[in-house]
């Protein structure tokens, strides 16, 4: 992500969230050195996003967002493979994140690569407080997670391809 593609970025982002980053906060984001942001591109437009914070050996993934007419096609999942192998170059050992506990498409998703329950915040979100559940991939360097990461990575790039 780019200074330049913040605008975009926010147009993704009021449609997935209702209560939203401001345009500020990503600027701010951009310049933060313990950060990295990435987006997904179709047809010439933005239409997602994922941004991590990188903690010591930890990873923080700090916001998925997906255009609401490209959900479903694997946006959300491209982006936090890219989310993952970005916490591996930098050789992490752990991954976390925070989702809404009724957002079961999501959390499907992230069981699916690995993630795993750990707790739970009561009235995390401010709009309606409702909790969030925390996960966590405890081991980015584990036999199991290579393995599934591996197999997934394959599957999602067979689709793309074939």
């Amino acid at each position: 992500m780019r200074q330049e593609d913040v605008p975009s970025v926010m147009q993704v982002e009021l449609q997935c969230f209702t209560a939203p980053w401001s345009e500020n906060a990503y600027r701010t984001e951009l310049n933060n050195p313990c950060a990295e942001y990435y987006v997904a591109w179709s047809a010439g437009r933005l239409v997602g996003y994922v941004g991590m914070w990188f903690i010591l050996d930890e990873v923080h993934i700090t916001t998925i967002g997906v255009a609401a007419d490209m959900r479903g096609k694997r946006v959300g999942e491209r982006l936090l493979v890219r989310a993952l192998d970005a916490s591996r170059e930098r050789e992490a050992r752990r991954v976390t994140l925070e989702v809404r506990k009724s957002n079961s498409v999501a959390i499907s998703l992230y069981k699916k690569y690995g993630f795993r329950e750990a707790a739970v915040r009561r009235g995390y979100y401010s709009d309606n407080g409702e909790d969030a559940l925390i996960m966590w991939v405890d081991d980015l360097w584990s036999p199991e997670f290579t393995s599934v990461f591996a197999a997934n990575k394959a599957r999602l790039q067979a689709l793309e391809t074939g």
